[in-house]
């Protein structure tokens, strides 16, 4: 476990990787405000989610980002022109924030500097491959009903179907009491752990395109389950991963310097608690 300390360093590392993700793209801008733009950059501190693309977003509510943003570069500018920046509490506020910035941008300088070897890379693939397996998975539809006469009628009627697939997924609309019956019973992909035991299990032993013949109880009703189809348990390719892994080794190095730095700064600081 992580001591408070190495976590504060863990939580700082991050921030700076995120925010230098975010950061990594073109600086587009998207209004002017008296000659001063709001920018990608200006967006991506107000949604600290570098996941989350701006462009891709409803038009309305890009605009009301793009028009808090212009509010708030009109405030901004207005309130500079004020006292309030020559007050004791502003000047010692914004020498906090010099601070915390100029931390930041020490921070993601070692990180954009430093250099990750293909050998480094492959190493901690090899070590590490249990972190890159993607599980086996299934792909099912099912129907779900109260009573096992019920479900044991409907496997009767699709014993000698000509197109099993359609149908069961038109059985599943039209018996189906399960939450995915409006959709033919689709469930999508799942791995086993995704569902209740008896569930998975009787899944498992389907082939491709074939049904349960007998029905399967579980706390919710009787299923009939059609296995769409299934992956077996894989391991993705390092050049799929490799980007994440650089990232994932840069962060550690970078906490091990931060750790040791800390430790040798605290030896000559004078530190007291009130």
């Amino acid at each position: 476990m992580f001591n408070n300390g190495k976590k504060i360093i863990l939580s700082l590392v991050a921030s700076v990787i995120v925010s230098n993700s975010a950061f990594a793209v073109e600086n587009k801008i998207y209004a002017t405000v008296n000659g001063d733009n709001i920018t990608s950059e200006d967006i991506a501190l107000i949604i600290r989610d570098p996941r989350v693309n701006f462009d891709t977003l409803p038009k309305a509510t890009k605009d009301d980002l793009i028009n808090k943003l212009i509010e708030q570069k009109l405030l901004s500018k207005d309130v500079m022109k004020t006292d309030i920046i020559h007050s004791k509490e502003f000047k010692a506020n914004l020498e906090t924030i010099k601070q915390n910035l100029a931390l930041q941008l020490w921070i993601k300088d070692i990180h954009d500097n430093m250099m990750i070897s293909d050998k480094t890379v492959q190493d901690f693939y090899n070590n590490n491959r249990s972190k890159f397996e993607q599980p086996a998975q299934l792909k099912a539809s099912h129907i779900l009903v109260k009573t096992k006469k019920e479900a044991e009628d409907i496997i009767l009627s699709l014993k000698f179907s000509n197109n099993l697939k359609a149908d069961f997924t038109k059985m599943a609309k039209e018996k189906s009491t399960g939450p995915s019956g409006a959709n033919g019973g689709e469930l999508g992909w799942f791995t086993k752990e995704k569902m209740v035991p008896e569930f998975s299990n009787a899944a498992l032993k389907l082939s491709k395109n074939s049904i349960t013949t007998t029905p399967v109880k579980t706390q919710f009703g009787y299923h009939i389950i059609y296995l769409d189809d299934k992956k077996d348990k894989t391991i993705i390719e390092l050049d799929k991963i490799k980007n994440k892994i650089v990232e994932n080794i840069k962060q550690e190095k970078i906490m091990k310097l931060l750790s040791k730095k800390v430790a040798d700064l605290k030896k000559n600081a004078k530190i007291e608690y009130k």
